[in-house]
């Protein structure tokens, strides 16, 4: 004789009726209409009256962005391909994908890990280097202006230079209406 138990007097996992095939039914369905009223409704608190079609989906009320960070829609996919180089170069700037869970007004009902809108993706970065970007940027845009402005005036080598006030060329920096022709 041994110790160990026979295994005939174990008991069995599965019960009788799951072993069979019989399955349990819910306590109590759910009235289909009754969740489909349910689902309007949750999706009317979600759009709050908002018209579809004037509406700007990539609008992001800045009230929402916490102090010292900034938000900006990024690409995420072309034609449904990702550009994994592009998303290197944001991480390496400072950008991170904004979590739905912390804006969850934004996304539809369901699970979500970000916040996505036609192949863009919602993400943040500090304020500080957002800040120093569009100084370079700026900067970058004065300097091509200079350097047009600077081609303007210039004249080749060994023809005559444009001091004469009927070739030199005349730039005005401002904001005007252009005239539109009455073709």
């Amino acid at each position: 004789m041994t110790d160990k138990p026979e295994l005939t007097k174990l008991k069995p996992i599965v019960d009788d009726k799951e072993a069979k095939g019989v399955i349990r039914k819910p306590m109590r369905e759910e009235d289909p209409r009754e969740r489909a009223r349910k689902r309007t409704e949750q999706v009317r608190q979600h759009r709050d009256g908002v018209d579809l079609d004037t509406v700007d989906r990539f609008h992001i009320d800045p009230r929402i962005i916490p102090d010292g960070w900034t938000y900006e829609w990024k690409r995420k996919t072309i034609y449904n391909q990702e550009d994994p180089a592009y998303q290197v170069r944001l991480a390496s700037a400072g950008w991170e994908p904004v979590p739905a869970s912390r804006h969850p007004e934004l996304m539809p009902i369901g699970n979500f890990s970000t916040i996505e809108r036609d192949g863009m993706i919602l993400m943040e970065a500090p304020k500080e280097l957002t800040d120093e970007a569009r100084d370079v940027e700026l900067r970058r845009a004065r300097n091509q202006v200079r350097a047009k402005e600077s081609q303007l005036g210039s004249t080749p080598e060994g023809t005559m230079t444009r001091d004469d006030p009927r070739v030199k060329p005349s730039i005005k920096k401002g904001y005007e209406p252009m005239p539109v022709p009455k073709d």
